[in-house]
């Protein structure tokens, strides 16, 4: 897995197919695809249904007389793969390189997966249910294998994981200074440190000023280096726009808010606490 992290062999065609993907007219929908409205990946949660018809397939093919209901669950499967592949496709686009070189083989084997089940299906159909066996085994252990390979993304490198969850534990309690008010000038992003916690503040015109956490939640993208956008920030990386009252995730790919702080001034001091945890709205 480490030679496939590191090769650049798929690098020119992963560029490709990420342009094709991000120039796909989805509009709001792509938001939907990533699992906004969720609060986490969506793709995910839409890989049961193919996973699990086509594992009970394989069970039923084990049991007399029960070809038909087999055929059925074949047929689910594939049906229900198109939009898991679709919503997978749309987070793979906001990756990182090593991830997007694994995501592409992650890919390539659930699409000799669904091949074979597309055999096997049509054999079915024609009344050849040993034929449509055998291809659901090999479509079994295709999609097998790269369920394993979306498990390495997802765990071992953080492929959809919430990249500020760990804020609240770092930041501690209490109010922390993080410079003075003339560090900040109005509408520019700048990044300061809160304790051991790097942070992005923005002064607002109406003398408000703004605190979160600087690394976005999606990939960890510097937010002190975004555009300020209509009270809000957009991470230069990929796209996603925090509010700056709250944090909350207004468009993705994030799909988790940003940590926001409270602040207050006092002696041309600013100082910042963490927010309590509550839950955001889609304003």
């Amino acid at each position: 897995m480490d030679r496939i992290e590191s090769s650049e062999r798929t690098d020119r065609l992963a560029d490709a197919v990420r342009w094709l993907v991000r120039a796909a007219p989805l509009g709001r929908s792509r938001d939907v695809l990533h699992g906004r409205w969720l609060g986490h990946p969506v793709h995910p949660l839409m890989v049961q249904l193919p996973l699990g018809s086509w594992m009970s397939a394989a069970v039923l093919d084990c049991v007399p007389g029960q070809q038909r209901a087999a055929h059925t669950l074949v047929g689910v499967g594939l049906v229900a793969a198109l939009p898991a592949a679709v919503a997978g496709w749309t987070d793979w686009a906001e990756l990182r390189r090593p991830q997007m070189r694994v995501g592409l083989l992650h890919a390539a084997t659930n699409a000799a997966g669904i091949a074979c089940y597309a055999a096997s299906f049509a054999a079915r159909t024609r009344g050849r249910f040993a034929r449509g066996r055998l291809w659901g085994l090999a479509g079994l252990t295709a999609v097998g294998v790269g369920g394993a390979l979306g498990g390495h993304m997802a765990f071992r490198q953080a492929a959809g994981a919430n990249h500020a969850e760990h804020i609240p534990e770092v930041a501690g309690p209490g109010w922390h200074a993080i410079g003075a008010l003339s560090d900040f000038p109005v509408g520019t992003p700048v990044r300061s440190r809160l304790a051991d916690v790097s942070i992005v503040v923005v002064r607002e015109a109406t003398g408000a000023v703004r605190v979160l956490a600087d690394h976005c939640s999606h990939m960890g993208g510097p937010l002190s280096e975004g555009e300020i956008v209509d009270g809000c920030i957009r991470c230069p990386w990929h796209g996603s726009t925090f509010r700056l009252s709250d944090g909350w995730n207004v468009t993705g790919p994030a799909t988790a808010p940003q940590p926001a702080f409270e602040t207050r001034t006092t002696n041309g001091q600013v100082e910042a606490r963490l927010r309590s945890r509550v839950s955001g709205t889609t304003e």
